[in-house]
């Protein structure tokens, strides 16, 4: 396995010269710009902050590029991912969050040493679908106080809904307004401005702006960024106990699992795009190893992200090192930027992440399965998505791919 990969590492930079160099430079540049204002919300809505957002973008960016199975792939937080954490943070605490991430990067390594990369094949695209529209559902929901400056109780986003009878739902205007303005500018902004400079982006800056011109002191932010990779908050294995341990298997478990289905999913779809081989085992062993690395510096859990793999690709992306220079370049942003990062109302983050929900779902996956009425897959998609947002990821997939007929479209 190893010789294979250096192999191929030998075959990615044959011919590598300053051009490429270049190339591969304004590609990190244009990814760090959509990865960006995603880390800083992803951190946030996992419950951690936007300062373990950026970190685990900035060495998942480096260590599981480096490592992985195809040149192309960029690593960092991602919505699904935040997700699942949320309800694990509410529960174990940021403490539990960064020993499920080691554990579940210790079983994605052994994962890809026994060659475990082909078990995604035997998921029905359906039940994909059908997780994927629930975890959007639930990072649409989870976004609801910080959208309209609501508050709730409880620590799933049922219970959260279910406290607005009796607290009484009384949205913020000034942090609807701001919200709302991101909303539009991502919603409008050119597609093809958008290969370049993303919409989500640009709304964060707009919203910051006006929040500062009109004074909208009602606001919550982000709050104080430091410039480390080493957060204060970060794995101390000192502070575990056999009982948490015991309790964290099953978030291990879904960790785990979702990493490999996003990782895998994100390198077959890029290896089509870009028409180059995808090493799935390989890619499981980085994973593994960025995902141990991680919580020891205040990251939380990371895999392979589409939207910044897809941009990277589309950007003129020659080899792995423009995930490495994604990362350089956020890091870059967290020194210098730090202050101004510090200030972004969180309900401007709030609405990159309502719309990433909204653009996660495969509209056209769900439109093709109920226009040809495809009842076994109907039911595979409803009962995936209907479980993931009431239990949890191995259980909408046991539920989607065993309880039902197997027939796919």
């Amino acid at each position: 396995m190893f010789s294979a990969f250096f192999r191929s590492l030998k075959q990615e930079f044959a011919g590598y010269n300053s051009k490429k160099l270049l190339a591969d430079m304004m590609a990190g540049l244009t990814v760090c710009a959509v990865a960006l204002p995603l880390a800083l919300a992803f951190g946030v809505s996992s419950g951690a902050s936007a300062a373990s957002g950026l970190v685990t973008a900035i060495i998942a960016g480096v260590v599981i590029a480096v490592l992985g199975g195809a040149s192309y792939q960029v690593s960092g937080p991602t919505g699904a991912m935040s997700a699942v954490l949320v309800g694990i943070v509410a529960e174990y605490g940021l403490q539990g969050v960064f020993f499920a991430c080691f554990a579940a990067g210790v079983l994605l390594l052994l994962a890809g040493v026994f060659k475990l990369g082909r078990l995604i094949s035997f998921i029905p695209m359906p039940v994909i679908m059908g997780f994927t529209s629930g975890i959007a559902i639930i990072i649409a929901l989870g976004q609801v106080d910080n959208f309209f400056g609501t508050v709730s109780e409880g620590s799933s986003n049922l219970e959260k809904l279910a406290s607005y009878a009796r607290l009484g739902f009384h949205p913020n205007l000034q942090t609807v307004l701001i919200g709302a303005l991101v909303v539009a500018v991502m919603l409008v902004w050119p597609k093809k401005w958008g290969a370049k400079i993303p919409g989500s982006l640009i709304g964060i800056i707009a919203a910051t702006a006006l929040a500062a011109v009109l004074d909208l002191d009602e606001l919550a932010v982000v709050g104080d960024i430091p410039r480390t990779l080493l957060l204060s908050d970060r794995l101390h294995l000192g502070s575990l106990s056999l009982d948490m341990l015991s309790d964290l298997i099953s978030p291990v478990v879904t960790i785990a699992a979702l990493g490999m289905i996003e990782s895998l999913l994100c390198g077959a779809s890029a290896a089509r795009m870009k028409s180059e081989p995808f090493h799935a085992d390989q890619e499981l062993i980085a994973q593994g190893v960025g995902n141990i690395l991680l919580p020891f510096f205040g990251g939380v859990p990371a895999t392979a992200a589409i939207a910044r793999t897809s941009v990277a690709i589309k950007s003129g992306q020659q080899t792995r090192l423009t995930s490495v220079f994604h990362s350089v370049f956020l890091l870059a942003s967290m020194f210098l930027l730090g202050g101004v990062m510090a200030r972004l109302p969180l309900s401007a983050l709030a609405g990159v992440l309502m719309v990433t929900a909204w653009r996660m779902n495969d509209w056209a996956g769900i439109r093709y399965i109920f226009a040809h009425r495809f009842k076994s897959a109907i039911s595979q998609f409803l009962v995936t998505m209907l479980a993931t947002v009431v239990f949890d990821l191995t259980v909408a997939i046991i539920l989607g791919r065993e309880g039902l007929c197997r027939d796919s479209y």
